[in-house]
C-alpha cells in the first residue's frame, strides 16, 4: 500500500507520523514500533523516534510505503 503525506512546516517526526498515519494508536505504541527495526526511511533502517522526516524522505514497514511532500 502506498501513501503520500503532506508534511506542515519543515519536518514531522518519525513516531508523529506513526501516530498521524493510524500505524500506531499511542506515542509508546509508536516507539515500540521503531525499536523492532521494522522502520526503513530512504531504504535504511530508521532506530531514530525523533528522526525529522522531510519532504523528499520515504518510509516503509509492514508492506506500507509512506512519500512525504
Amino acid at each position: 500500500m502506498q501513501e503520500k503525506f503532506k508534511i506542515e512546516g519543515e519536518y514531522i517526526e518519525l513516531i508523529q507520523l506513526l501516530k498521524v498515519m493510524g500505524i500506531a494508536q499511542t506515542g509508546g505504541h509508536a516507539k515500540m514500533i521503531v525499536n523492532e527495526h521494522i522502520v526503513f526511511r530512504n531504504g535504511q533502517v530508521e532506530t531514530r523516534k525523533r528522526a525529522k522526516l522531510v519532504a523528499g524522505d520515504t518510509i516503509q514497514l509492514d508492506g506500507i510505503q509512506i512519500d512525504l511532500i
